[in-house]
């Protein structure tokens, strides 16, 4: 017995101070931890667990929002990631020239190829987007664009009205999406995959949903991802290898860039300012890669915010019926330059991206070396900070009533001359030198679709098929309804 009391004795010595060893650690991990004045739960000074988990689950815009309203405008929400929400501070960080540099994250979610959208070098990026200034110039598109734009609207009209014909209902989403994708593809490629006329998803456009599954996964989730890479299944072999028969695509791109006529594309001004410039010319490789990204921006970010826009009318019929009114008189195929004259349009646009639109999380930056001070805290250097504009949209400080969708707001004399915390919170489209090149592109065609809309298809409205859950936003680096439709009835 006094040979097992000893032994059970130093067993228990051992645990001890193994325990008191970590115990240790972990206290002078804490008294070291650059960022231990940063407020958040307790478990983001240790893990970044609980962030993946929102990630993969589709709810970080949420997680985030809800530990805003926990802890306050500047929030820890992992051992090395802090997210802000403070309009000074926000400014500070997406200013033109503030050092704050895009983090690895773009690269990593771009499998490691720097377009436009992943450069985190502000001057090659700035050199970059030089080339696209003027293809996506509000002036050039009218010009050259608009058509086409109309052109896919009308055919859009006139597929959900064939759809909708005696009291069937329509899911306006799935005709929305392809109009979007129809137009961004016309532009890249120089030429239609005509999904609105298939009413079907084209090849290229599956191919681009795997690989950005497969950036996901291999972003977030690197050791799963890693396994999956490893095994003999088609389906998980082309997720991670879609890239290369995208390729092919970008080639379609560069020919059709230097074409005339209906197969020219946005690329062709482009490349012409590139080949001007001996210092940076445009590979194929560098036309893909923008090409794709550029689709992924336009396509499924239009056509998820018209979605949230016909809903969101929809819902309100007194709203429905003034809007269904202003544009009654418009014609059959009114201007941009005509229809962004028209107030309640513009409104419920701008309410629409302020509420629901497509891109609302995180964009994270890296804190220059030296650090910085953000909204009264020190944040050091190497530090990833992230804003998020689902947050900054719903923040009673920059807006009144910041739940409520209210066009009116927008239309008011003291909201025309917002506040300067509004004025810098409102950014659906990024900020500073890194804002959505395709901007002048969405707008247009918002303000056109949703016209056409209102004033083809008056008395129209939500299907009873349609629960508020269906439109709930699931947040999968862009955000769409839960489930995917939005359904609705036509007034015959």
């Amino acid at each position: 017995m006094t040979i097992v009391n000893s032994f059970l004795t130093l067993l228990a010595a051992a645990f001890a101070a193994v325990f008191f060893f970590f115990l240790a650690t972990i206290i002078q991990t804490l008294l070291r931890d650059p960022l231990r004045n940063i407020p958040g739960p307790w478990y983001a000074r240790f893990t970044n667990l609980r962030l993946k988990l929102a990630v993969v689950t589709g709810t970080r815009i949420y997680y985030v929002h809800s530990i805003h309203e926990l802890y306050g405008q500047v929030v820890r929400i992992s051992p090395n990631e802090v997210a802000v929400n403070d309009v000074h501070a926000f400014k500070q960080i997406h200013r033109v020239g503030s050092g704050f540099n895009k983090s690895p994250w773009y690269a990593e979610f771009n499998s490691g190829q720097a377009g436009v959208f992943a450069m985190s070098d502000p001057k090659q990026h700035a050199q970059r987007r030089r080339f696209f200034a003027k293809s996506f110039s509000k002036s050039f598109l009218r010009q050259h664009w608009e058509p086409l734009v109309l052109q896919k609207v009308q055919t859009a009209i006139r597929q959900i009205r064939a759809a909708g014909k005696n009291g069937t209902t329509v899911d306006v989403m799935k005709w929305w999406m392809f109009m979007a994708t129809d137009v961004s593809t016309h532009l890249m490629f120089g030429e239609s995959f005509q999904t609105l006329e298939s009413g079907e998803k084209s090849s290229y456009t599956r191919m681009l949903e795997t690989t950005l599954k497969g950036s996901g996964i291999a972003v977030e989730l690197p050791m799963v991802a890693k396994i999956l890479k490893r095994l003999p299944i088609d389906a998980t072999k082309q997720m991670f290898n879609a890239n290369l028969l995208l390729l092919e695509y970008g080639r379609t791109a560069v020919r059709n860039s230097r074409a005339t006529g209906s197969k020219a594309n946005i690329f062709a001004s482009m490349i012409a300012e590139a080949d001007n410039d001996e210092s940076s010319q445009l590979t194929e490789l560098d036309v893909s890669l923008e090409a794709t990204n550029l689709i992924i921006a336009g396509a499924d970010t239009t056509g998820i915010t018209l979605t949230y826009l016909t809903w969101a009318v929809l819902e309100r019929p007194e709203l429905r019926r003034q809007l269904e009114h202003e544009v009654k008189d418009i014609g059959d195929a009114p201007s941009d330059e005509d229809l962004e004259k028209l107030p309640l349009l513009n409104a419920v646009v701008e309410e629409t991206l302020r509420l629901y639109g497509a891109a609302p999380g995180g964009l994270p930056r890296v804190v220059p070396p030296g650090g910085a001070i953000l909204a009264g805290f020190y944040i050091p250097g190497d530090t990833t900070v992230t804003t998020q504009a689902y947050s900054m949209h719903r923040d009673a400080n920059n807006f009144t009533s910041p739940d409520s969708f209210n066009p009116s707001r927008w239309l008011s004399k003291e909201t025309m001359e917002m506040s300067e915390a509004a004025k810098i919170a409102y950014y659906p489209f990024g900020a500073g030198a890194r804002i959505c090149l395709g901007i002048h592109l969405a707008r247009m065609e918002l303000r056109l679709a949703a016209a056409l809309f209102f004033k083809e298809f008056t008395g129209a409205n939500i299907a009873p098929s349609m629960s508020p859950s269906d439109m709930e936003m699931e947040n999968y680096f862009l955000v769409a309804p839960k489930n995917h439709k939005c359904e609705i009835l036509l007034h015959n």
